[in-house]
């Protein structure tokens, strides 16, 4: 069929309407797009299909960078000009509270990365299935296979070419050793120092040949073998085993130096990072709050610098996270009451703060999290999201509990992605 594509949808996929009325799913279309498209598959209420040939292109569309693209599903939207990815990312925003949370709100324009290309400060290499010699890239789009690669247009460009040296000192080892890889995690500062993290299962592993193979070949300061068990999304990390170098990752966000173990979270644009920090702390500023409760505070992000503004009370159940923010706030000299554990059962010893700082992971708050965060009292809830969809149905459970929604932010943290974060203010 010969598709009109209208609109991008949260997940990439350019959208369009099928003869009969039904919605179609287009991967790598642009709006503006018109192509000739084959349905690959009946959803029954939509449909997905691929596109064959771009019969008139979108004034939007743009020329890909990455030789990947279009089979390895790490981006989804380098062919769309960066100032519509802005507005589509919005509107993700604007429709997800609409359509999900019955929230009428006023999207700002996102606030954007400082650079398109070359931001990421991490990524995670997967090994191919069954490989011999060993491959290691990245999902494939729509599938679990892995599309092996080279290099990554999103690391920064004097490092672009990590995937290839990881992958031939991982090729040299597994061949000399046995070896069982589950994924590889590379980080890059800004100043350029760089960690290789190789996650396994429990077994035998040669750690001696890993760590001066890897570091030889990558430059890297700190090499770490992670062992964990279970799924990648479960990620039960049994222990660290630092291989050479001090065994943690640094990187800086405005005044401050964080330090990074392997398991613990961090933003991976490091300027965009900056500039979300900066709009949490100009909103916080602006409540002139004199107590603070920073829920899921990680390594410390938004913890340091509020702590420069109000008495900070940090709640955070990652044990490695937590004696990263330890550590951090040691070293910035900042004094903080920390507070491990679930969130939910933190916050239930809570009282009386005037602003609830909430920065859960993709799913949102659990139900008796925002419970929780509810019954502190908190006059204000500074919340801030990587998935808009559980963003707008929290702020639906948070309109009924009394809050308004006052002020949407997205800040695009993932060019060449249809990720997008956002900071939403709540006042009763």
């Amino acid at each position: 069929m010969r598709l009109s594509i209208e609109r991008l949808a949260y997940g990439g996929d350019g959208v369009s309407v099928a003869p009969d009325g039904r919605t179609v799913f287009v991967p790598s279309t642009c709006p503006g797009d018109v192509v000739e498209a084959e349905v690959i598959a009946d959803k029954g209420r939509y449909l997905k299909a691929r596109a064959l040939e771009i019969v008139e292109p979108s004034p939007d569309r743009v020329e890909p960078v990455c030789p990947y693209f279009g089979s390895c599903g790490g981006c989804q939207w380098q062919h769309v000009s960066y100032e519509k990815q802005l507005e589509w990312k919005r509107r993700a925003v604007e429709d997800a509270l609409a359509r999900i949370g019955h929230v009428c709100a006023e999207v700002q324009p996102p606030v954007p990365s400082p650079a398109e290309y070359g931001y990421r400060n991490k990524i995670e290499l997967l090994p191919g299935s069954a490989d011999t010699p060993l491959s290691m890239g990245f999902a494939r789009l729509g599938s679990s296979d892995v599309v092996p690669v080279r290099s990554c247009a999103l690391l920064p460009s004097v490092r672009s070419g990590l995937p290839a040296a990881v992958t031939g000192a991982l090729r040299f080892v597994s061949g000399r050793a046995d070896t069982s890889i589950s994924r590889v995690a590379i980080r890059v500062a800004s100043d350029g120092e760089t960690e290789v993290d190789v996650w396994t299962p429990p077994s035998a592993f040669p750690r001696h040949l890993a760590a001066k193979t890897i570091s030889d070949a990558t430059g890297a300061r700190t090499v770490t073998r992670v062992v964990a068990r279970g799924p990648a999304s479960a990620r039960d990390v049994r222990k660290v085993e630092v291989l050479t170098g001090p065994g943690y990752w640094t990187e800086r966000l405005g005044e401050d130096r964080y330090v990074v173990s392997a398991p613990s979270f961090f933003q991976v644009n490091t300027h965009a990072a900056e500039r979300l920090r900066a709009l949490v702390v100009d909103l916080s500023r602006e409540l002139a709050p004199v107590s603070v409760v920073d829920a899921y505070a990680g390594v410390g992000t938004f913890t340091l610098p509020l702590a420069r503004l109000a008495d900070v009370t940090a709640i955070e159940s990652s044990s490695y996270a937590l004696a990263d923010l330890r550590r951090n706030l040691e070293r910035a000299r900042l004094a903080v009451a920390v507070v491990p554990g679930d969130a939910a059962h933190a916050l239930a010893e809570v009282r009386g703060v005037d602003l609830a700082l909430v920065d859960p992971p993709r799913t949102g708050l659990s139900a008796d999290a925002l419970r929780a965060v509810i019954a502190t009292g908190t006059p204000h809830v500074l919340y801030v999201s990587c998935d808009p969809t559980t963003l707008a149905r929290d702020a639906a459970r948070l309109a009924d509990a009394g809050f308004r929604l006052e002020r949407v932010v997205p800040v695009d943290l993932f060019p060449q992605t249809y990720h997008v974060e956002t900071v939403a203010l709540f006042s009763r």
